[in-house]
């Protein structure tokens, strides 16, 4: 697998990677009538990809998070329902890593989680 952000290949590779296929309909028209039909108004179809990234020493996960730290960015990964590689525009939402230990003079980062939009 390879995956890349603004062009150059991620500085770690997820432990776990989910991509999720997002339908986006429109709030106003999407409805449901009194029998129960459902009348759907799509407006995007949009990919998020989470990811869980196992222990990171510092300098791995500080590069890591800078290559995210635009309002956008690239972002080139496997895309199941595209069959192949794609390149899209994501943001990143929270990116929480909670557990920070020190070993050996390095400080280290697990299970840092990372959710990614599609613009």
């Amino acid at each position: 697998m390879l995956m890349k952000i603004n062009g150059v290949e991620i500085a770690a590779y997820p432990a776990q990677m989910s991509v999720t296929v997002l339908d986006l309909d429109d709030a106003d028209s999407t409805t449901r009538t009194v029998d129960g039909t459902m009348n759907r108004d799509r407006v995007a179809v949009k990919r998020q990809i989470e990811m869980t990234f196992t222990a990171l020493p510092m300098e791995k996960i500080s590069a890591l998070l800078k290559s995210m730290r635009g309002v956008f960015f690239e972002v080139y990964y496997p895309d199941p329902m595209d069959g192949g590689y794609a390149t899209r525009t994501f943001y990143a939402g929270n990116r929480p890593a909670p557990v920070a230990i020190e070993k050996n003079g390095v400080v280290w980062w697990d299970q840092l989680q990372i959710t990614l939009t599609e613009q």
